[in-house]
């Protein structure tokens, strides 16, 4: 499994670790990734993901997850984000008919 965003795709860096007498090492630079749950409420149940702490202040922000991923444009999501965004598109839909 990579070091990866489930969301917004963020990755590893790699960077040079530079002293004060100047040498350059190579180092990594790793995303804060954690695993959280969260609550969609257009499917009405949670989805567990494994986020970066930026995703997960973006998405708080944006008011949940179907918000923050309904705002998001396909490109910068990555691919199971885009599969769980269609199931909460829908979901909405269904939604939408019954009432």
């Amino acid at each position: 499994m990579p070091r990866q965003c489930d969301l917004t795709g963020k990755m590893v860096m790699y960077g040079n670790k530079v002293s004060h007498a100047n040498n350059k090492t190579r180092r990594r630079f790793m995303p804060n990734l954690q695993h959280v749950s969260l609550v969609s409420d257009a499917l009405g149940q949670r989805v567990r993901l494994r986020l970066s702490m930026n995703a997960l202040r973006s998405v708080e922000i944006n008011g949940g997850l179907d918000a923050f991923l309904l705002s998001q444009k396909d490109a910068c999501l990555t691919s199971d984000a885009r599969r769980l965004k269609k199931r909460i598109e829908k979901a909405a839909e269904r939604q939408a008919a019954a009432v």
